[in-house]
C-alpha cells in the first residue's frame, strides 16, 4: 500500500514537471510569436530579430564548448538541436524580410498590402471558378494518381507547421531508435564472444550449435532491422504528406455538403469538442506520427525475422528441397481452398439464382431457386466450411495485424470497426479539426459574408450626411470656413435658382442686376454643359 502511494505520488510528480516544462518552453519561445504578429511591424522586427540571434548565439556556443551527451556520445546536441538552429535561421531571415518590406512601404517604394482581408484571393477565385463552366483538362499520371495542384486552395498554417514538425521530429526520433539499438546490437554480440569464450570448456555436444544460431540470429536482426529502418521511415514519411492531400479531399468535400464519408455519429458534432480538438491537433498529430513508426517498425522487423527463417536459412543450410515441398503443400492448400470458395460462387450464381428479368440486366435478381438442391447443397458444404472459416479467421486476424499496425499513423482515419469509431480519439480530433476549419474558411460562407460587410459599408456612406463625409475623409486638413465655403459653392452649382433666393447684404440696383445676370449665365452654363453630356451618351448608345 505504502509503496502503490509513493508510486502515484511520483507519477503526479512527474506529470507536474512536464507541464512546468512545457510551459516554460512556451515563456521561452513566446516573444517570438508576439514579434511575429504585432502591428508594429518595424519595432517587432527589430526586436524579434535580436531575440531570435540571441537564441540563436547561446545555442550556437552551447554545441561549440560542450558537443558530448550522454545517450549518443559525441555529436549528441547536434543531432538533437540542429532543427531548432535552422528554425532560427528561419525566423531571423522572416524578420529581415518584414524590415526591409517595412522600410520600403515607409520611403514610398512599395505599396502597403493588408494581409488582413476577409476575403482571400484563392478563395474569392474559387467562387468564380463555381460559377464557370467547368473545363476538362489534360491531366498527366502524376496528377491522376498521387496529386494535382490546385490554385485555389491554401493549406493553413497549422498543416504546414504540422507537418515540418512531424518531419523534424521523426529524424530525431530515428537517430534515437538508431543508438538504442546501436547500444543492444552490442549486447548480443558481446554475448555472443563470451559464448565463444565459454566453448572449450564446455562439453555439452549442443554448445557449438547454440553459438551458430546465435550468431545467425544476430546477422539476420541486424539486416532486417536496418532494411526496415529505410522501409518504415519512407512509409511514415508519405503518410506525413499524404495527410495534406487527406485534408484538402475532405475540406473539399465538406464544401460541397458531402458528409457521407463521415460516419453517421460524427455528422454533428459537438462545437465544444471540436474546438478542443483544434487545440490539441497538431500535438496529437506528432504523437501519433512517432508512435506509428515506432510500432510499424517493429512490426515489420518481426515479419523480417519470420521471412529470414522460413526461406532464407533453409535455402542457406542446403534444405531447398523440404522447403519447396513444404511451399508445395502450402500452396496447394490453399489454392483449394480458394477454388472451392470461387467454385460456390459460381454455382451459387448458376443454379441456385432466378433468370434475368430483362436480357440487358447485369446480374441476376436476388431471388432463390432450386430450393430443395440449395439446402442439399448447404448441408454437405456446412462441414468443409467450418474448417474453411478457421483459416478465414486467422486471415483476418493477421490482416488487422498488418493494417492496423501500417496505419496507426494515419490519424485522419480510423482504424477500429464501423460503429466503434467514437471510441479512436485520434479520430475524434481530425474530424473536429477539419469541422471547425469547414464552418471558418468554407470560401462560399465567407464570400457571402463578404458581400454583407461591403454592401452595409456602402449603405451607411450613402446615409452619412455630407458634412460627415468631409469630416472623416483623409487627406490634407482644411480650415472649417474652407470647408463651408466649397459646400457653398457644391450645393450652388447643383441648384442655381438658390442663389437669387440667398440672403444678401444691402446692395444698390446695379449690384442685384449683375447677381441676376451672373445667375442666369451660371444656369446657362450648366444647361450647356447637362445638354453636350446628354448628346455624347446618345452617340455612344447608337
Amino acid at each position: 500500500m505504502i509503496s502503490s502511494y509513493f508510486l502515484m505520488g511520483d507519477l503526479e510528480l512527474s506529470s507536474l514537471g512536464l507541464l512546468v516544462g512545457a510551459v516554460e518552453v512556451g515563456l521561452s519561445y513566446y516573444p517570438i510569436f508576439a514579434c511575429l504578429t504585432t502591428d508594429k511591424q518595424i519595432v517587432g522586427s527589430v526586436t524579434g530579430f535580436l531575440y531570435t540571434l540571441s537564441w540563436f548565439t547561446v545555442t550556437l556556443i552551447e554545441l561549440i564548448s560542450c558537443p558530448y551527451g550522454n545517450i549518443y556520445g559525441y555529436y549528441e546536441k547536434v543531432i538533437f538541436d540542429w532543427p531548432s538552429m535552422l528554425c532560427l535561421v528561419f525566423l531571423m531571415g522572416r524578420f529581415v524580410h518584414i524590415f526591409i518590406k517595412c522600410i520600403r512601404i515607409y520611403l514610398g517604394a512599395d505599396i502597403r498590402n493588408d494581409e488582413k482581408c476577409f476575403l482571400p484571393i484563392h478563395q474569392a477565385e474559387h467562387v468564380k471558378r463555381l460559377f464557370r463552366k467547368p473545363v476538362l483538362e489534360q491531366k498527366g499520371w502524376f496528377e491522376r494518381n498521387i496529386y494535382a495542384w490546385d490554385p485555389c486552395f491554401k493549406f493553413p498554417s497549422r498543416m504546414i507547421g504540422t507537418t515540418v514538425l512531424s518531419l523534424f521530429c521523426l529524424c530525431i526520433f530515428i537517430s534515437l531508435e538508431y543508438n538504442i539499438f546501436r547500444h543492444v546490437a552490442n549486447l548480443l554480440y558481446g554475448l555472443e564472444e563470451q559464448m565463444a569464450q565459454m566453448a572449450p570448456e564446455i562439453t555439452w555436444e549442443g554448445f557449438n550449435q547454440t553459438i551458430v544460431s546465435w550468431q545467425e540470429f544476430n546477422e539476420a536482426l541486424t539486416a532486417v532491422w536496418f532494411f526496415t529502418t529505410f522501409l518504415a521511415c519512407a512509409v511514415t514519411v508519405s503518410y506525413i504528406i499524404h495527410i495534406l492531400v487527406c485534408y484538402r479531399k475532405h475540406m473539399k468535400r465538406l464544401w460541397v455538403g458531402q458528409r457521407g464519408f463521415l460516419p453517421v455519429k460524427f455528422q454533428k458534432p459537438s462545437p465544444s469538442q471540436c474546438m478542443a480538438a483544434i487545440a490539441r491537433y497538431s500535438s496529437w498529430q506528432v504523437a501519433y506520427i512517432l508512435w506509428g513508426y515506432l510500432i510499424m517498425h517493429v512490426v515489420q522487423c518481426l515479419f523480417g525475422l519470420v521471412f529470414v527463417y522460413a526461406l532464407v536459412f533453409p535455402i542457406k543450410h542446403g534444405q531447398t528441397l523440404e522447403l519447396l515441398k513444404g511451399l508445395g503443400i502450402s500452396i496447394l492448400t490453399i489454392a483449394i481452398a480458394v477454388s472451392l470458395i470461387i467454385s460456390q460462387f459460381l454455382v451459387a450464381g448458376k443454379f441456385f439464382l432466378q433468370k434475368k428479368i430483362n436480357p440487358e440486366d447485369k446480374q441476376k435478381p436476388l431471388a432463390l431457386n432450386n430450393r430443395k438442391a440449395f439446402h442439399n447443397f448447404n448441408y454437405f458444404f456446412f462441414f468443409y466450411n467450418v474448417i474453411l472459416g478457421l483459416g478465414a479467421c486467422i486471415y483476418r486476424l493477421l490482416t488487422s495485424l498488418i493494417l492496423g499496425s501500417w496505419l496507426i499513423a494515419r490519424i485522419d482515419r480510423s482504424i477500429l470497426q464501423r460503429g466503434y469509431e467514437s471510441a479512436d480519439m485520434g479520430y475524434n480530433t481530425w474530424i473536429g479539426m477539419i469541422y471547425v476549419d469547414h464552418f471558418h474558411t468554407n470560401p462560399v460562407l465567407v464570400s457571402f459574408c463578404n458581400i454583407l460587410l461591403t454592401v452595409r459599408a456602402e449603405k451607411r456612406l450613402k446615409e452619412m450626411p455630407m458634412s460627415c463625409a468631409f469630416r472623416d475623409s483623409g487627406g490634407p486638413r482644411t480650415s472649417a470656413k474652407s470647408r463651408t465655403r466649397w459646400l457653398l459653392y457644391y450645393t450652388l452649382l447643383n441648384n442655381p435658382r438658390l442663389i437669387i433666393e440667398r440672403k444678401q447684404k444691402q446692395m444698390d440696383d446695379t449690384d442685384n442686376r449683375n447677381i441676376v445676370l451672373k445667375t442666369r449665365l451660371l444656369q446657362a452654363s450648366v444647361l450647356e454643359v447637362g445638354n453636350r453630356n446628354l448628346h455624347q451618351s446618345s452617340q455612344d448608345t447608337n
